[in-house]
């Protein structure tokens, strides 16, 4: 006989804790019945008193192969977006448009970015507009300084590339420290790019950051820089998220997180090369 009044209380009722109310027959008391397997298991799955029950397992985790396709889906809709933007819109057409898919993508990229969320219908549709933006200014840039598009994709490339292997070399390694350096800086920057447009609304080029001039060189740079460190960034979450094993609806996200951070490298280096290229001429 167990000593513990908790498991004499399992001996005569099959349940811890509960004292026997064992019925009476003619011979003595009855043993209630000992508890059944499935009875066991409910008892043992149940959480703990005041505790919420854990989270369901996703259906399926996150792979590295499913980022790359998502990433693949996103450029090829982004391409596909801005190639209809430069030679299926009209030249009086393209100011609106290139207006339309900004607005409109910077309007989805808030709600995706806040929300933490995003799916194959959000980031694909932010393709979509961004690629019409894309498109459009891509045009306008490449009629003014003809093959500077050629040039900024390859030099997009090129430093995505870069940074890839840079990281995967472990030559930079993605510390907390290293992390919250990038936010600043990104927020730093994206400030002074709001605090130039308001500027230039009342004084002819602003703070001369995207007049031309040196200082506006200088902050082009400064902005590739900041990007790339963010592409280092999100390859590092990447490979955290397959780590931890997330939900592969994850992957979107991480997709579209990607494609923003190519998308700005981009324009930098589009805006650098005009700045050298007008300099030059």
């Amino acid at each position: 006989m167990a000593s513990n009044p908790v498991l004499r209380g399992f001996e005569k009722s099959g349940r811890p804790g509960v004292a026997a109310q064992a019925a009476q027959g003619p011979n003595g008391p009855i043993a209630p019945p000992p508890p059944s397997a499935s009875q066991l298991n409910e008892w043992y799955t149940q959480p703990a008193y005041g505790q919420p029950a854990p989270p369901a397992a996703p259906s399926r985790y996150l792979t590295l192969d499913d980022v790359v396709t998502r990433s693949v889906v996103l450029l090829g809709t982004l391409l596909v977006a801005a190639g209809f933007a430069w030679f299926a819109v009209p030249d009086s057409a393209v100011g609106g448009v290139v207006a339309i898919g900004f607005i409109g993508a910077l309007v989805l990229g808030l709600y995706m970015g806040f929300s933490g969320r995003a799916n194959a219908v959000t980031a694909v549709l932010y393709a979509a507009l961004q690629g019409l933006a894309l498109g459009g200014i891509s045009e306008m840039f490449n009629d003014r300084f003809n093959g500077i598009v050629v040039q900024a994709v390859t030099g997009t490339i090129m430093v995505a590339g870069g940074v890839l292997l840079v990281y995967k070399t472990g030559a930079v390694r993605v510390t907390p420290k290293f992390t919250k350096i990038v936010f600043a800086s990104t927020l730093g920057v994206v400030g002074l790019m709001l605090v130039n447009l308001i500027a230039s609304i009342f004084t002819p080029g602003g703070l001369g950051l995207r007049d031309g001039g040196l200082m506006a060189i200088g902050f082009s740079l400064l902005c590739i820089v900041i990007a790339a460190s963010n592409l280092i960034v999100d390859f590092d979450m990447i490979e955290q998220s397959v780590r931890r094993g997330v939900d592969e609806k994850v992957g979107w996200y991480l997709s579209w997180g990607i494609l923003v951070t190519l998308v700005w490298l981009y324009l930098e280096i589009l805006r650098l090369l005009s700045y050298l290229t007008g300099r030059n001429n």
